[in-house]
């Protein structure tokens, strides 16, 4: 027998609970019961309150309390053998609440790309500033950080900075072609040199026999592959330690031909590191950089390219870091799974909602003639946003007419709740802009970039449950 899965709602709640229940059960193989609690606002219950409301059939084998639900579980008295568990905040989330259980598998969240993260222009920071950001790249997953020294100069604080990181517990690579520099930051702990090629490839000789130095190895010029042979050879000879960097070009300077070239690269040294400089296509491309970290993630990974130089100047980057370390979790379990990369990353869906929910105009009608207290609620579907209490019924798409129709409706707004309103407008209207999901004394839904917001059910003015 299918289990028996028990979901409580408020009445207000329960016609719309049903009819995703009626759609979501057969698919997902389970029996439905709707536990209708007397309280119209299932967002307000708490588990105290529900404990002493709700009986719980025999036959049941899970309860699902509404996610908003505040209060431990304990306090809901339930057979032993009954699981009780908070679903989603928004019930209309219930088919992926169900759906994520069978496409996130445990061994998702695995990688093999390293993520090296370059603070930029370090000669002009402070050591404060240096380690604030190095601690913030990696605690967005970075693996290594990256000095970036300033061409033409000579940093006098390079071995300075570089111990302060170290202690920091961090692993540290230097940017510069300026072998003094260089010299200092691996004597003070830098791991990696970027990078040599025909004009400073002499120095890794000594970088490898005095600091067992790892070197990234590039071309004199992005299209002169020779020459990057040349360099390849003179360190395989010398038993340096190194990695690849054909480098990447931005669109429009031959990005196509050198994605050609990396392949190149792969096809001549089948077993050798390599890695690629995202952030030639991240930082020079008007366009948010999460879905180009993906695209340039699921290249590295069959290719093989198990590392990348990436960093955050532009404000469009700002967050590229987090973004590669969840892109390469993505792209790993898509091609050693061999799953197509859906349905499993929805921190990386920062912009568009992957799906559009509505209540459609009849459920409207129908939760419009049900509401008889003053509390407001707010919609917005259909390029429209709907405000319903007991006294109004009122739709439109700009939300200062909107206002206008409320005060008239209700010449007793006060400030704050016209302050409220005003914020949640301003939600309904940015989704309904960019194609995202509106739910009430919610946070709109930006991916891992989302920050939780306060509920405001005070100031919506609905009941607490008693």
């Amino acid at each position: 027998m299918p289990p028996r899965i028990l979901f409580v709602t408020g009445k207000l709640a329960e016609p719309s609970l049903r009819r995703v229940l009626d759609d979501l059960a057969p698919k997902a193989g389970f029996e439905p019961d709707v536990a209708v609690l007397p309280i119209t606002v299932a967002a307000l219950l708490t588990t105290e309150w529900v404990g002493r409301k709700l009986h719980v059939p025999t036959c049941t084998n899970r309860v699902i309390l509404p996610g908003y639900c505040r209060g431990e579980l304990s306090a809901i008295p339930v057979p032993e053998a009954v699981q009780i568990e908070k679903g989603p905040k928004d019930l209309r989330d219930l088919p992926e609440f169900f759906g994520a259980r069978r496409t996130r598998p445990e061994s998702y969240g695995r990688y093999d790309i390293e993520i090296i993260a370059e603070i930029n222009h370090v000669p002009s920071l402070s050591l404060d500033a240096i380690r604030t950001e190095a601690r913030r790249y990696r605690d967005s997953g970075a693996d290594v950080i990256d000095i970036g020294c300033d061409p033409g100069g000579s940093w006098t604080g390079i071995g300075d900075a570089v111990r302060m990181l170290r202690d920091e517990g961090l692993r540290v690579s230097v940017d510069s072609f300026n072998p003094d520099e260089v010299a200092v930051a691996l004597a003070a702990g830098a791991e990696l040199v970027l990078s040599v090629n025909g004009t400073n490839r002499h120095h890794a000789r000594g970088w490898h026999e005095q600091f067992g130095a790892e070197v990234v190895a590039i071309p004199d010029t992005p299209t002169d592959l020779e020459s990057l042979d040349a360099t390849i050879a003179e360190l395989s000879a010398w038993g340096c330690e190194f990695r690849i960097d054909p480098v990447i070009e931005p669109i429009g300077f031959g990005f196509a031909a050198s994605l050609g070239r990396f392949i190149d690269v792969r096809r001549r040294y089948p077993d050798a590191e390599t890695m690629m400089g995202v952030g030639n296509l991240t930082e020079l491309t008007d366009v948010d950089s999460a879905g180009v970290n993906v695209m340039l993630a699921g290249f590295c990974q069959e290719l093989g390219i198990r590392s990348v130089l990436t960093t955050e100047v532009i404000n469009w980057c700002r967050s590229a870091v987090k973004e590669f370390d969840l892109a390469r979790q993505l792209v790993y379990h898509a091609v050693h799974e061999r799953v197509l990369p859906k349905n499993l990353e929805p921190d990386l869906v920062t912009f568009r909602d992957p799906k559009l929910y509505e209540i459609g105009e009849a459920g409207l009608a129908q939760l419009a003639r049900d509401v008889t207290d003053r509390n407001y609620r707010l919609f917005a579907e259909r390029g429209e946003i709907y405000v319903i209490n007991g006294s109004m019924h009122l739709r439109g798409s700009d939300p200062f007419v909107l206002f206008e129709e409320m005060q008239r409706c209700d010449p007793k707004l006060d400030a704050s709740h016209a302050f409220y309103l005003g914020y949640e407008m301003a939600k309904a209207v940015t989704a309904l802009t960019v194609g995202k999901n509106y739910n009430q004394d919610q946070a709109l839904r930006w991916g891992f970039l989302t920050v939780p917001e306060a509920s405001h059910r005070g100031l919506s003015g609905s009941e607490e449950p008693n």
